[in-house]
């Protein structure tokens, strides 16, 4: 007997990103968008008849999100940037819990960028510095972007050093996503290069969380874990 698709409460539908997440959940057939809400629109009413909440809202928007969630015993996948650490901890204590994925960035290709941070940190040790360089189109708000911050807490823990890396944001077009990690060594230079043409990637990578957080235990997991990396 076939699964039921999973019903998906989405929060900031009316975005960029809400939008794509919508346009591919209709060519999904284990997906169900069962709610959806946007600014202004109270969260708890679909959180009721939903598996799993997608959030590519506000980080404002937190607090009542992770509420409901608790209140309805539901999965979270969090895709919204800019938290402050407010915000953050609110997260961390939700999923104490519920499941919840909370990730600065839902694309495979971004994730594995992850995994090769880590590792180039580990094999080139502390000979070779790191800076990290970031653009994205003129409209998105928050600078440096969540994942960039992701990567630089990445670079800091493998080097074991208090020294914070140094980040370049740079906005202009409508560029989608890109990010750079840029080792320099004794008379040699690495660069890892990670480039979004469209959001589908991450919209993709959110359903994908979606599918996998619902039988999950309570915890807070990335989206390394749902990847296996």
């Amino acid at each position: 007997m076939k699964n039921s698709p999973v019903r998906v409460l989405l929060v900031g539908a009316a975005g960029r990103m809400g939008k794509t997440v919508l346009e591919l959940a209709d060519t999904d057939r284990d997906i169900q968008i069962a709610a959806r809400c946007d600014l202004g629109d109270p969260i708890e009413p679909g959180m009721k008849n939903c598996d799993v909440a997608i959030d590519f809202s506000h980080a404002d928007a937190t607090d009542e999100i992770c509420r409901a969630a608790l209140a309805h015993g539901k999965s979270l996948v969090i895709g919204t940037t800019g938290h402050s650490r407010e915000q953050r901890t609110i997260i961390k204590e939700t999923a104490r819990s519920v499941p919840v994925v909370f990730a600065s960035n839902f694309s495979v290709g971004v994730n594995v960028l992850f995994w090769l941070a880590r590792k180039g940190t580990e094999l080139l040790g502390p000979d070779f510095g790191a800076e990290i360089v970031e653009t994205h189109h003129k409209m998105k708000k928050d600078a440096p972007s969540g994942t960039a911050k992701t990567l630089a807490e990445i670079l800091e823990a493998g080097r074991k050093s208090e020294s914070k890396i140094p980040i370049q944001s740079i906005r202009e077009g409508d560029i989608v996503g890109e990010h750079s990690v840029i080792f320099s060594g004794p008379a040699e230079r690495l660069e890892l290069t990670h480039r979004a043409v469209s959001r589908e990637i991450f919209a993709r990578g959110a359903l994908r969380a979606a599918k996998w957080i619902v039988h999950k235990p309570p915890g807070l997991y990335s989206m390394q874990d749902v990847l296996g990396l």
